[in-house]
């Protein structure tokens, strides 16, 4: 009986593992990836655009970033492992688009240099970030405070994005 039992414990223990690795390291990947491609344009674009008095300097981008994909993976770790439903889903589903969302912004602002697309593109991510987090805390509001310093830092990107735009 105590083999059967530990098996089983072993086995959700890897699960969870599993999921919580998956959990961190895909927002961590899509960061890297999107961080990547900004790398390149920030010497020779970026630093020629005028730039609004309320610009942080380059450096705390990436800190900030990765505090904020950890606090998003390991939330999403958490909805992950719930029972599967359909609320669960649609969390999960919302965490996915808003994923996609914060990847293709770095793209349209940096790659492609399209600071108003980026605009109204942020604006989608800023609501989505929302919607994800209202049904976060459907499950757990303690789950659902991890992403308010995401959708602060959103909001923020948000104003700064509309003021490179209004400046160039």
């Amino acid at each position: 009986m105590f083999k059967i039992h530990s098996t089983i414990t072993s086995y959700h223990l890897m699960k969870n593992i599993y999921k919580l690795s998956i959990s961190i390291l895909l927002p961590l990947f899509i960061g890297s990836v999107a961080g990547m491609f900004t790398s390149q344009a920030v010497p020779e674009w970026y630093y020629n655009l005028n730039k609004p008095f309320f610009a942080p300097p380059n450096w705390i981008f990436g800190p900030v970033w990765t505090v904020l994909y950890l606090l998003m993976g390991y939330s999403a770790f958490f909805i992950w492992t719930q029972p599967k439903n359909n609320l669960r889903d649609k969390a999960l589903t919302f965490y996915s688009i808003q994923l996609l969302l914060n990847f293709g912004w770095s793209f349209l602002f940096f790659y492609f240099k399209q600071i108003g697309f980026a605009l109204v593109e942020i604006i989608l991510l800023w609501l989505s970030i929302l919607i994800m987090i209202r049904y976060f805390w459907m499950i757990s509001p303690k789950i659902a405070y991890l992403n308010i310093p995401y959708l602060l830092w959103v909001t923020f990107a948000t104003l700064l994005n509309a003021a490179y735009f209004w400046l160039n």
